[in-house]
């Protein structure tokens, strides 16, 4: 999973709704850091969740929370309140580390 390290791609897979979204996923009862990778142009379309806050490693993503449109590329920082609405366009080999409140947002693969 580049351009993480290796032992990243040794976390468990995360099981995620967006195809073309890789995932490798540490959780603990305070929240969850997923690391991921797209491996195509995807939308994630308007949803909401518990907070959220993410780094953009490489790549480049049009965010959209409530109603302000960011484009953001390496090294930018994004916050999400807990039920604020939002989007992304996600280009193909972004890569992001995105942490989250709920500790139970996503499971592992099997």
């Amino acid at each position: 999973m580049k351009p993480f390290p290796a032992w990243i791609g040794d976390l468990p897979e995360v099981d995620t709704p967006f195809e073309g979204l890789e995932g490798r996923l540490l959780s603990g009862p305070h929240g969850q850091t997923v690391f991921f990778l797209a491996t195509r142009d995807l939308d994630v379309t308007p949803h909401s969740h518990g907070a959220q806050y993410g780094v953009v490693v490489n790549g480049r993503v049009e965010l959209r929370v409530g109603g302000e449109n960011r484009v953001l590329g390496p090294g930018d920082a994004y916050e999400i309140a807990a039920g604020e609405e939002h989007a992304a366009r996600v280009e193909a080999g972004t890569a992001l580390v995105e942490v989250f409140q709920e500790p139970d947002r996503y499971r592992a693969k099997g």
